[in-house]
């Protein structure tokens, strides 16, 4: 796995943090546990913590994208450009952060 990670460009390096993050956010939305959302996209959860953690850039594969969309219910584009809805409403829900 370090190969690959090391391998990979800034660019994309951000953009799978981004994703991780955005999976994180929306799944404790929801009110999953990682176990539960691993079992609905069919994945491990080892797996899954290493797509989630942050400053892990986990290059994961598409099929594995559009299982995790679909298992937190959302379109597989917004979960790709999830970053700035999660900063507006971040923003809106800041007593819930505390």
């Amino acid at each position: 796995g370090d190969r690959m990670e090391n391998e990979l460009s800034q660019k994309n390096r951000e953009r799978l943090l981004q994703i991780g993050t955005a999976i994180a956010y929306l799944r404790k939305k929801c009110g999953l546990s990682q176990e539960k959302l691993a079992a609905k996209a069919g994945i491990s959860r080892s797996l899954l913590s290493s797509i989630e953690a942050n400053g892990i850039a986990k290059n994961f594969t598409l099929e594995i994208f559009f299982n995790l969309a679909d298992a937190l219910e959302i379109e597989p584009k917004l979960l790709m450009g999830a970053k700035l809805s999660l900063e507006t409403e971040k923003d809106d829900n800041d007593k819930s952060f505390s």
